[in-house]
């Protein structure tokens, strides 16, 4: 699976995690902490960010130094959890393909 696609499954997965289930899980923090932890354990800053269910906040986290990368969902009472991770991050600026075409 080529890198972009697996990064929209990834982003696609996410996005379909209830909200509620993701806000019991044991790998839940206040955002700040997470935030801060994936900053100093793995030099991760957001790379990018959208709205899933529910109004939750859906967060790539990566580094460019290290290829490591996380994605959070946030509720809105601040709570973060990490929902997948992994190595190999590379950022993509790639054009829609020509309307018509089949990929």
């Amino acid at each position: 699976m080529k890198p972009s696609s697996m990064t929209a499954a990834l982003c696609t997965a996410a996005m379909m995690i209830p909200v509620a289930a993701t806000a019991q899980a044991p790998n839940c923090a206040p955002r700040d902490r997470v935030v801060q932890r994936l900053a100093d354990g793995y030099g991760e800053s957001r790379q990018a960010i959208g709205l899933g269910a529910n109004n939750a906040v859906i967060e790539v986290f990566a580094s460019p130094d290290n290829g490591t990368w996380t994605i959070t969902v946030t509720t809105a009472n601040g709570i973060t959890c990490l929902v997948a991770s992994g190595q190999a991050f590379e950022t993509l600026a790639e054009a829609l393909p020509a309307g018509g075409e089949d990929i």
